[in-house]
C-alpha cells in the first residue's frame, strides 16, 4: 500500500469523497474519560468549508460529553470497499432552526417528531486532523492482490494510505 499524504485542496475532496461514500461513522466524544463513548452516526452532509454535521438528540450521553469537551474523534469505515478514515477535530452543538430544517429528513430521523422537536439538535465536527486507507477496488480483488502478491514475492500495490492535511 503506497503512501500518499495529499495537498489541502486534494484532501478536502478525499475527505468529501470518502465520507459521502461510507455516510455512517463511529463517533467517539468523551475522549478523556475510560471507557469512552462510542456511537454510531449517519452524516448528513459536508459543507462547503468541510465540515461533517450530524444530527442527534440533546439529551444523548455523547451530546453531554460534547458540551463537556468538544474533542471529538470519527471513525469511518466500509470493509467491503476497503475504505477507512480516521477523522479528529472539534464539535459544536446547534439548535439553529434554519440548520435543523437543512439536515433533517422524516424518511430517516424517525426517531424525531420533527425540526421542531425540541430535542433534536445538530452537531457540526470541523476537522483538525485525518488519516485514511483506501484500496481503491473491493476487499475480493484487494484480497487475490495480496495472494498474488505472496505467491509471487511481488509487492502489489493494493491502494493508497495517507495523511490528509486539512
Amino acid at each position: 500500500m503506497s503512501t500518499e499524504n495529499l495537498n489541502k485542496e486534494k484532501s478536502w475532496e478525499k475527505l468529501k469523497e470518502m465520507v459521502d461514500d461510507i455516510k455512517v461513522a463511529m463517533m467517539v466524544t468523551g475522549l478523556e474519560k475510560k471507557p469512552i463513548n462510542a456511537i454510531p452516526m449517519s452524516t448528513k452532509k459536508v459543507d462547503e468549508k468541510g465540515n461533517i454535521w450530524f444530527i442527534s438528540m440533546g439529551n444523548s450521553e455523547h451530546n453531554q460529553n460534547l458540551k463537556t469537551n468538544p474533542d471529538v474523534h470519527l471513525l469511518y469505515s466500509n470493509p467491503d470497499d476497503m475504505e477507512f478514515m480516521s477523522l479528529y477535530g472539534k464539535a459544536e452543538i446547534t439548535k439553529d432552526r434554519a440548520v435543523l430544517e437543512d439536515l433533517y429528513n422524516p424518511r430517516t430521523d424517525n426517531w424525531f417528531d420533527g425540526p421542531d422537536d425540541p430535542n433534536l439538535t445538530a452537531i457540526k465536527i470541523t476537522p483538525a486532523e485525518a488519516y485514511y486507507w483506501d484500496t481503491k477496488t473491493n476487499k475480493y480483488v484487494t484480497l487475490f492482490k495480496m495472494g498474488v502478491g505472496a505467491l509471487t514475492g511481488d509487492n502489489k500495490d493494493i491502494g493508497e494510505k495517507g495523511k490528509l492535511n486539512l
